[in-house]
Parts: C-alpha cells; structure tokens; sequence
C-alpha cells in the first residue's frame, strides 16, 4: 500500500513544542539512565536480572557457554515463535517495495550540509565518552538481543514485565513473536544506497568502543560492519516496541519511549549516529501504519494480539490492567522527564535546517497508530491530534511533505495529551 497525503486545515504556525525548553545532552544521559536498571530499584532491578539472564540463556541454547561466533546466528527459534503459523498464512511482507519506500522516505539525508554532518558527529561522540557504565551494559544487552524480544520487559512494569518474559520463554507468545519479527524491514539497502561510514571508522574520531561485559562477558570491544545510516537495530527495535504498543496499549507510552532509548543505545556504544536513529524512527513508523492498514495483514496482527493478552493475563493471574499498572511515582518509564527524552531523541539537538513556517501533511492512514491507544476517537480526531502533537518543522530528515509528517510525529505527545 502507498500512502496518499491528506493535508489537514491546521497550519503549524509555531508548533507548541518549538517553544519548549531544550534539552541538554547531559540532562537526556540523566533521564536515559533513569530507566537504565531503574536507579537501583529491587523490583525493576529483578526484571533487569530476569531479562538478562533470558537473554543469555536463548541465545546459548544448547551451549554450555556463548561464544562470540553464535552471536551473528542467535535468533528466536522454538518455543519462543511460532514460524508454522506465520508461514502457513502466507502472507507476503513485500519486503523489496518497503525497503525502497524507506529509501525514498529519507531521501533529504543526502541534501544536508557538511556542518550538520559535523554535529552529528560530535554529539555521538559526546554520547559515547560520557555514557556511565550502567548505559554501556545497557547498551550490550540491547545489541546482542537484536533478534529477540526481551527488551521490551522494560517498559512493561516490574509484574507485566517479569509475566511477559515467563511467557515468551514458555512459547505462549508465539504469534506475537513471529509476527513482530517477520515486520522488521532490513535497512541493508538503505545503508548501501547513502553509503555513510560509521562514527569509529571517521579519521581523528574520539569514539570508545565498550568491551563487552555484560552478554558475552569477553571484553571483546563492540563494534559493528556495513554502512551507519539508517540503524538496523533502531529500526527493528523501534518496530518491535511500537508493534508491542498495539498490543498492549495499556503501556503504549512507555513502549514507545522504550523504543527512543533502544535508538539510544546505539549511539552509547559509538556505532551509530543521531540522524541513523532518527531516520530509523521516521521508517519504522511509516512500515507500521502500512501493515496496519493492510486487512491481510491485521487479521494475523489480530489473532497474535488476543494469544499475547490472553497469556499474559493468565501469567499475572489478573486483568491486564491491574497488571500492567505501577505507581506513578515508582515507573521510571511513565515519569514526566520521559516527555522531554522522547522529544530529545527526536532531534538530538542538531540544529534546525530549514525554519520556514510549514503546512503539516498528514499521510492517509497514519491516524492508524493511535487507533490502540485511543479507541474513542474518530480518525480524523487522531490526525488533529497529530498535528497539535507534532514536532515544530525544519529539523533535519525533513523533506518533502510526507518525509516531514514521519519526522515530526510525536506519538508520545500525541497518546499523552489525549489522556490527561
């Protein structure tokens, strides 16, 4: 499906966030390191353990130990998925035609001038060196579990949290599973066609590269092949987290932000730039609203959600709203701070490109990414509200009207306002 662009009435003028006060670089690290193990909390603490310990238990298998060799070959495989009831769908992904969409979708990329390209540089430079040793182990786990679906423990709650990853383990979850895997769109071809070395491989970079301690426990430095821009792994994180969204909307904000601070990770271990995680945000939302919108595709989308909430509510041996519920005060992830990290990955402070006053163009059937989390309003509610939610216009990725609309999106906002 191609998306036709419906342009809406409202005009951003002076978008509502365009005034909001800036974040630095080291006030988002302090907000990325509160949900970093969650300052040291004994309930988030535990799921943390429990996350890690899945992690490198799956990605073992068999195995004594992980070797460093089984890291490019670790993927789920059973009981985590059910690859036999994806398969037997037969539905087709249309892989090729969404990776060119994506490519088309960040085009402006290659229109940016040298001095943004400098900045890039060094914010991820400045990310990198300064990152605590929480976010480097933070960071690690989030690489080597690429393939699986861990990470988004995270933004579940202590009690969802540990239910969700009790279950995947068991195999209860295994449409979700396969279902959300299959939607990740390789960025391979985008990485070829813009061609952007990676930040540790620029002469005279400061980059350090993090030794791993934390999942193959070698010390062996991370590093990563193949060209930087956009970020695979942002890309499938980001898929992943907004596709869990859908399914549990009653954690829809902090999985969306989960997926922010995935992105992030990349730039702490110093093999991704800002723009190659902001781009990766702009596609894998679009690649989302395209499966949503296809009926072939829900059906699927739909039998996965109702196997997923039905084992996870029999695993808290509760509604899910009760489980999926943490005081206010104890989740990091719901916290206010959250709204200005999200806001902050956005853009990562590189400045503005263009400050033209701009009409936002709203793509037909966006709409379809609040529809979970705001059921109650029509669609043409939900694309007013991603208008009055939007991100002020000019920053870089922001091209055309519809590389714009992805760019500026603010799902945060957009889920936040409309529930206060």
């Amino acid at each position: 499906m191609r998306f036709r662009l419906t342009l809406l009435t409202a005009t951003l003028l002076v978008s509502q966030f365009s005034q909001a006060k800036t974040t630095s670089l080291p006030e988002a690290a302090a907000i990325a390191d509160s949900v970093t193990n969650a300052q040291g909390s004994a309930e988030y603490l535990a799921l943390h353990n429990q996350v890690q310990h899945s992690l490198i238990e799956a990605i073992k298998g068999k195995h004594d130990k992980i070797e460093r060799s089984q890291l490019e070959e670790a993927k789920q495989g059973k009981p985590l998925t059910d690859k036999d009831w994806l398969k037997a769908s037969g539905y087709d992904f249309g892989k090729k035609a969404n990776q060119q969409a994506g490519i088309a979708l960040l085009g402006a990329f290659s229109t940016l001038p040298e001095s943004i390209l400098d900045q890039n540089l060094a914010t991820v430079e400045n990310i990198n060196l300064n990152a605590t040793a929480a976010q480097r182990q933070q960071a690690l786990i989030d690489a080597e579990g690429q393939n699986y679906l861990y990470f988004l423990a995270d933004a579940l709650g202590p009690r969802l949290g540990q239910a969700f990853v009790r279950a995947y383990n068991k195999g209860e979850l295994g449409q979700a599973a396969a279902l959300i895997k299959a939607s990740e769109v390789s960025t391979s071809e985008a990485k070829k066609h813009f061609d952007y070395k990676r930040p540790f491989l620029i002469p005279a970079n400061s980059i350090h590269l993090v030794p791993d301690s934390a999942v193959v426990n070698d010390n062996h430095p991370y590093t990563a092949d193949g060209g930087s821009f956009p970020s695979g792994h942002t890309n499938a994180g980001y898929t992943d987290a907004l596709l869990m969204a859908q399914m549990l909307p009653e954690r829809f904000v902090p999985l969306v932000d989960r997926g922010a601070r995935y992105g992030y990770s990349r730039i702490v271990l110093g093999v991704h730039y800002p723009l190659d995680v902001m781009g990766s945000r702009m596609v894998a939302q679009r690649n989302v609203a395209h499966y949503l919108n296809d009926p072939a595709y829900r059906k699927l989308f739909d039998s996965a959600k109702q196997q997923l909430r039905t084992a996870l509510e029999k695993e808290c041996g509760m509604s899910l709203k009760a489980c999926a519920l943490v005081p206010a005060k104890t989740d990091p992830y719901a916290a206010k701070p959250m709204q200005a990290f999200y806001r902050f990955t956005m853009t990562y402070n590189l400045p503005v490109v263009n400050a033209r006053p701009s009409t936002l163009v709203v793509p037909e059937g966006a709409e379809v990414l609040l529809e979970a989390a705001l059921p109650n309003l029509s669609a043409a509610q939900r694309r007013q509200l991603m208008v009055k939610t939007a991100l002020a216009g000019g920053y870089p990725l922001s091209g055309n009207g519809e590389q714009s609309f992805w760019q500026r999106l603010n799902l945060h906002d957009a889920v936040s306002a409309a529930r206060r």
